[in-house]
């Protein structure tokens, strides 16, 4: 057997087993070639992410507020659920994606979770007269199958209009997870997301 022969049965068989366990792994730069699986019929389930309501037990501000894209690399750039088998590896839940491209999703949420509050003047994405900036950072969205929890960690900053940082904090939250199946997942992902929410939103408020 030829040595691409050999790297293309490799990528098979690690490509069955990740399937029989309801994954996709992701594949990295640096292998001679990307095998593309064949997609089955069926589409894959389609999940949105929802706004903090209620529980904005926080000192209203006076200020405009845009909220920038959030800042998100590979895996969490994409429409996919990401899924952390072990430290090293990450892979994508099978059948499963998100209504939106992660970044732009929370983008949205997080600007109604401002506008449910009613802490500020106004809230929106850049391009409205803001006095101040929220720039975030997705730092982990992905359910971590070892330890059975929807982890997020998002980074947050405000920044002054001349995009001087006045305050910065990170904001982590876990949820338990019944089962690895594709809804249980993302409803997991999405409340620890609204507890975040929530928390960057009280965090903010006062301070602009």
């Amino acid at each position: 057997m030829g040595y691409f022969a050999r790297v293309r049965a490799s990528i098979l068989d690690r490509f069955r087993a990740a399937r029989r366990r309801g994954f996709f792994p992701v594949l990295l730069a640096g292998l001679p070639f990307v095998l593309l699986a064949a997609c089955s019929s069926a589409p894959p389930a389609t999940y949105d992410l929802n706004a903090a309501t209620g529980g904005f037990a926080a000192r209203a501000g006076r200020g405009q507020l845009a909220v920038l894209l959030p800042d998100a690399t590979l895996p969490a750039d994409s429409d996919r659920i990401v899924v952390r088998t072990n430290p090293q590896s990450v892979a994508y839940l099978a059948g499963a994606q998100w209504a939106d491209k992660l970044p732009s999703l929370i983008q949205s949420r997080l600007i109604e979770s401002f506008q449910n509050a009613h802490l500020l003047r106004a809230v929106g994405r850049p391009g409205i007269l803001a006095d101040f900036s929220l720039q975030t950072s997705i730092r982990r969205f992905e359910f971590d199958a070892a330890r059975g929890e929807a982890t997020v960690e998002i980074s947050a900053q405000i920044l002054g209009q001349s995009g001087r940082i006045i305050a910065g904090r990170l904001f982590s939250g876990t949820v338990p997870v019944a089962s690895a199946d594709s809804s249980a997942v993302a409803s997991a992902l999405d409340a620890a997301l609204r507890q975040i929410m929530r928390e960057i939103v009280i965090w903010t408020a006062p301070k602009i």
